[in-house]
This record gives C-alpha cells, sequence and structure tokens, in this order.
C-alpha cells in the first residue's frame, strides 16, 4: 500500500535549521517519559544526536522492544525497519516514521506477490520432490509480508552479521535455498562457504524460471533474487585499486551488499556494527577506506580524530531514501504527540506479524 507523507506547511519549512534542532530538543525533553527514539546509522548527524538508541536496523527493533515503559517508539529508519519494531513491539507500544516515503528500494525490488510466482515456478518444474526441499531466506531489508511468507514455509530471516550462519542452516535443511532480495549478499555469503559459483544461480525478475534453464536449476544449490542496494553498488573495484595505489597502507572495509568482486578486494567486510567495531579497535594512526553510507562514514571520522577516514568512493554515496526523514519532519511528529496526535504510526496486520515473527524467531534460533 502506498504511504502518502502529509504536508507539513509553510509554518514547519519556514523554520531555520538552529530553530527547528532547538525546538526538537525542547520536545523530547518535555515528552521524554513516554517516546523512544531510534536512529539507523545511516541517519544524518542533525537526527543521530537526538537518538535514545542507535544500531542497525534488527538491534534497534529488538533493544527497543526490550524497552516496555515507553508508548511511541520514534523509528528514524525507513519502513522496513518500522515494521520490524513493530512486530517485535509490545501491544500498548506505537511504532512511528517520521517521514512516510522513507523506503528501501532493495526491499521494493522484492514484493510477495513477485517472490510468490517465482516459488510457484521452482516447485513446477520438478526440480524438487517436495516444497520443504526449498528453504526461503530473506535479508533483513525486506516487507513484512515477504518476511511472512519466509515464516509460513519454516524459512529464516537474516542479517548481514549472521547471513553466513543462516545461509549454512538453509542448506543443511533443504536441498536447495531460495535467497532474497540481495544478491550480493546472497552471493558474498555463499561464497565465504565455500559453494562454487556453478552452484549459485540468479533469479532475473520477469523472466520466465529467472532466465535460467531447468537443468540450471537442478545442478544449483542457492538461487539469488536479483536485488541490490543502489547505495553500496557504487563502489566499485577501480576504487579499491585506487586507495592501494595512493595509500599502501590503508585498510579496506567494505559492507556485504557491495559486488562480490568488490568484496573479494577488501581487507575485510562486513556489517555496519562489524565496521564501527573494526575501526574503533584499530591503533591511532591507522588509515581506512569505508566501503558504506557516507554518513557512517562521516561519523566515525568525527569520533576517531587520531585516525585517518575516507570514503572509498570518489563521490558522496548516500540512502536517499533513509534522508527523507529530516529534522523538521521529527519536530512535527513530536508536535502533534505534545497535542496528543498520533502520526505517521506504521503497524503490521496481525496475521502477516505472527508469520513473520516465525522467520524472526528461526533466525535468532540459529544464531
Amino acid at each position: 500500500m502506498l504511504l502518502q507523507q502529509q504536508d507539513l506547511g509553510a509554518a514547519y519549512y519556514s523554520l531555520q535549521r538552529e530553530e527547528i534542532l532547538e525546538r526538537i530538543a525542547r520536545r523530547k525533553n518535555e515528552l521524554r517519559d513516554n517516546i523512544l527514539i531510534l536512529c539507523h546509522h545511516y541517519q544524518s548527524q542533525d537526527m543521530f544526536q537526538f537518538a535514545d538508541l542507535t544500531g542497525d536496523s534488527l538491534k534497534l527493533a529488538r533493544d527497543a522492544a526490550a524497552i516496555s515503559d515507553r508508548e511511541f517508539l520514534i523509528f528514524c529508519g525507513v519502513h522496513f525497519m518500522a515494521e520490524s519494531a513493530d512486530i517485535l513491539a509490545r501491544e500498548h507500544q506505537k511504532v512511528l516514521l517520521p517521514h512516510l516515503h522513507a523506503g528501501c528500494p532493495m526491499a521494493d525490488m522484492a514484493t510477495v506477490g513477485a517472490v510468490e510466482q517465482a516459488y510457484k515456478e521452482l516447485l513446477s518444474v520438478g526440480i524438487m520432490e517436495e516444497e520443504t526441499d526449498m528453504v526461503p531466506v530473506t535479508y533483513v531489508n525486506s516487507s513484512a509480508a515477504i518476511k511472512a511468507f519466509v515464516g509460513e514455509r519454516g524459512g529464516s530471516v537474516c542479517t548481514s552479521s549472521n547471513g553466513e550462519k543462516v545461509l549454512a542452516w538453509a542448506l543443511n535443511k533443504g536441498k536447495k535455498v531460495f535467497f532474497f532480495p540481495d544478491e550480493h549478499l546472497g552471493r558474498n555469503c555463499a561464497s565465504a562457504l565455500g559453494v562454487s559459483e556453478q552452484e549459485v544461480l540468479l533469479w532475473r525478475r520477469g523472466e520466465r524460471l529467472g532466465g535460467n534453464s531447468v537443468e540450471q536449476l537442478q545442478q544449483a544449490k542457492i538461487v539469488l533474487w536479483d536485488g541490490y542496494c543502489e547505495v553500496h553498488m557504487r563502489f566499485l573495484p577501480d576504487h579499491v585499486r585506487q586507495w592501494r595505489l595512493r595509500e599502501p597502507e590503508i585498510q579496506v572495509i567494505i559492507h556485504p551488499e557491495c559486488s562480490h568482486d568488490v568484496v573479494s578486494m577488501a581487507d575485510q567486510y562486513g556489517s555496519t556494527e562489524a565496521i564501527i567495531a573494526a575501526v574503533a579497535k584499530s591503533p591511532a594512526g591507522s588509515k581506512w577506506a569505508i566501503g558504506t553510507e557516507i554518513n557512517l562514514v562521516q561519523r566515525l571520522k568525527r569520533q576517531h580524530p587520531d585516525k585517518e577516514i575516507h570514503l572509498l568512493a570518489p563521490t558522496s554515496c548516500q540512502c536517499t531514501t533513509m534522508d527523507c526523514n529530516q529534522p523538521v519532519n521529527l519536530l512535527w511528529l513530536l508536535d502533534n504527540l505534545a497535542a496528543g496526535k498520533v502520526k505517521n504510526q506504521i503497524t503490521v496486520e496481525p496475521a502477516i506479524a505472527s508469520l513473520a515473527a516465525k522467520s524472526l524467531e528461526q533466525m535468532l534460533a540459529i544464531c
């Protein structure tokens, strides 16, 4: 369902940055006993400074779920993250998103209708004896409906930090794994597990059998959906080569949503939390080129002035949909709460939430 963000009007858009930030601070203090502000690492610093909890998407949802005395969970992230928070939240809690257009293009690349159709095609060509031979795995960057689809079929969610463990579990459970929506996370995890390239197949959206033959599907162990992160696709092998020529001592660390040819050239790869930890533990004077969203890289640069930290790419790599959440939207949300009005609530239907929770619980059991 398309969500339409309410126009805030001239009264808000005419405000200067300093006034917006001052008013947010006052409102947060006024409402502090009843709100919890969660901020993803990719949010701008103007938003991040107001966070009560910070982290990647699932860490934030889980941390928020452990706090029961706040009614309103304000998720400064994107839509699928707010859905996960709603699934894990207590019954009396409400999850709010500052801007309803803050979405994830990669998550939108795998609609539940398209995945269901692909799953039916895979089952129809006789490459498996039973439906349980095909184990679905979805990256946490997916809709609640996709998570429910996976939960209903005994599959699991994974994150960028535990993808290899979940994929290994799925390969052990069934004969084949259907992994979506991120092709590159799936391929990087498969490579780390030693699965050969010939056993990993790409399912191309909109093509019959994903553009593959029955024989290719029979040989495959892992079928990857052709989704991707627009931000992490901007990091290229040439960027790694250029930094190595310029700074031979530099450490290159990459997010696993980057393509496999880039990840294979890096010194390290890992989730946002792993990148943060690697930089924090490194000695003073160390040099880093980091392949992930620019707001996180800039924050690390500010936090570690004793280290030389660069964005791997020469141009800005920003999550523009995350950036829909601006301080003025947060102020508008808080002003409405102060007036007793709940805006931009994200809710997941109980039937969907129940099945989606199964796939999340399966991941926690694995990891």
